[in-house]
């Protein structure tokens, strides 16, 4: 019965995700450490390599419309890589499973939390900032953070964040790449979001894996669920008040935020 209820939050997700463009971790690690009752650690580890997976899908059929600003990706992976490295290496020594480093993890997951929900908040608030189009003679300009070692700051500081709570690539990386860049079209905004998400949560899920904090059959169980609920999602997107349903999960992350810091 337990596997149904994996499957199904699998599919919970991954609908929320098609129909909102929401990142999956900061659903699903909240949904596993609440709802389950898995451990922090293996909440993160497995939440990273869910996300990897289905975010690479995006990536392909994104990178088929031409719509990946690779140079932004670039930008960002500069930053989240090395610092998803150091991350790994520092959990490596300390143990994942310490009761100080759970704790540092919880309230660090609680924090990531309340920053997407402020972040979500904001966009459903402020609404679709970015142009929708933009010619390609000046592509390349809106490509240009304002500061080239903006980018790669930001890059290490969302590594850090989702290597330590699998969340933050999500609304907190589509925020920041708002600010970055504001003449990128949304459409390559969130493109970019979705690409650089793929090496991060590839690369911190895979030395969560080597750390003993992946739950593979329960990976297995949560993909099964979530590859129908994208679908479903992707085609109901046009159907739904999106800033409704954005704001309500905003006060839920808050909810799931404040219960996590100040446990």
């Amino acid at each position: 019965m337990q596997d149904f209820g994996f499957v199904f939050a699998g599919f919970f997700v991954g609908f929320i995700v098609g129909l909102t463009g929401v990142g999956g971790g900061s659903l699903m690690t909240p949904l596993l450490i609440f709802f389950f009752g898995i451990k922090p650690h293996l909440a993160i580890g497995t939440d990273l390599l869910f996300a990897a997976f289905t975010k690479a899908s995006g990536t392909v059929s994104m990178a088929r419309q031409k719509l990946v600003p690779w140079r932004v990706v670039a930008s960002l992976c500069a930053g989240s890589i090395p610092a998803s490295g150091i991350t790994l290496w520092v959990l490596n020594n300390v143990g994942p499973s310490d009761p100080d480093v759970q704790r540092v993890m919880t309230f660090t997951l609680g924090i990531a939390l309340l920053l997407t929900a402020a972040a979500m908040l904001y966009k459903a608030i402020r609404g679709k900032q970015a142009p929708r189009s933009l010619d390609n003679d000046y592509l390349g300009q809106a490509t240009k953070a304002r500061h080239w070692a903006l980018p790669i700051m930001f890059g290490a500081i969302i590594g850090t964040l989702v290597t330590l709570t699998s969340v933050g690539a999500g609304a907190i990386g589509v925020t920041v790449l708002m600010i970055l860049y504001p003449q990128l079209p949304l459409s390559r905004i969130i493109a970019a979001d979705i690409a650089y998400a793929v090496p991060l949560t590839l690369v911190a899920g895979l030395g969560h894996a080597s750390l003993g904090s992946v739950n593979w059959p329960l990976l297995g169980l949560l993909l099964a669920g979530s590859l129908p609920g994208i679908w479903l999602g992707s085609r109901l997107v046009h159907k739904t008040p999106e800033r409704v349903i954005r704001s309500i999960l905003s006060l839920l992350l808050a909810w799931a935020g404040s219960k996590l810091v100040f446990a």
